[in-house]
């Protein structure tokens, strides 16, 4: 079992970007408890010593950020493609939706569902042809790379992904599988 030296309790706290008032009211004790532990003034109860090594932990696993477990390059279709060609794209890859971006930038987001109304509106024949642009719908959110795991976990409840953007750019994907990967991390 480790356990941590003084330098090292603080040296963690530090990392994890913890103020020890922070880190005291993750682990349910005192700032002035943290204190004396990383002073050397102290030495913590076992149990003591495990909520703050808990506490580390669950701060650890909020800094994951979505650069980290996104899915690039992005699988996607333009808005000038066909019909034809974005279901193509979906059905070679395996999705229900792709995001539509031109020039990496997100313009809408295109589904089977969607499609699969076309159809019942339109010829099939002339379906095929017509212009992505023409049934697309809202973008996915969209986040930069550094945003936690956290959030993005809650934007995707609502939404079937979230698109990653660095400097207006499309450069990567998140979707639920993607979080749900992390833990097996």
């Amino acid at each position: 079992m480790f356990l941590p030296t003084p330098d090292d309790m603080k040296k963690m706290r530090l990392e994890l970007g913890l103020t020890q008032h922070e880190l005291a009211l993750r682990a349910g004790v005192s700032q002035p408890l943290i204190a004396r532990i990383e002073s050397g003034d102290v030495d913590p109860r076992l149990s003591t010593l495990h909520k703050i090594l808990n506490a580390f932990d669950a701060a650890r696993k909020e800094m994951i950020v979505v650069r980290n477990i996104m899915h690039s390059p992005i699988i996607h279709t333009c808005s000038d493609n066909s019909i034809e060609e974005a279901a193509r794209i979906m059905e070679d890859h395996g999705f229900s939706q792709v995001p539509v971006i031109d020039n990496g930038v997100p313009v809408g987001s295109i589904s089977t569902d969607q499609i699969v109304s076309s159809m019942t509106d339109h010829d099939v024949k002339k379906v095929s042809q017509i212009k992505v642009r023409s049934i697309m719908g809202d973008s996915f959110p969209t986040v930069s790379p550094t945003t936690d795991a956290n959030t993005v976990s809650r934007i995707l409840e609502k939404h079937p992904a979230v698109l990653v953007l660095d400097t207006g750019k499309a450069i990567g994907m998140v979707t639920k599988h993607d979080i749900m990967k992390m833990l097996r991390k």
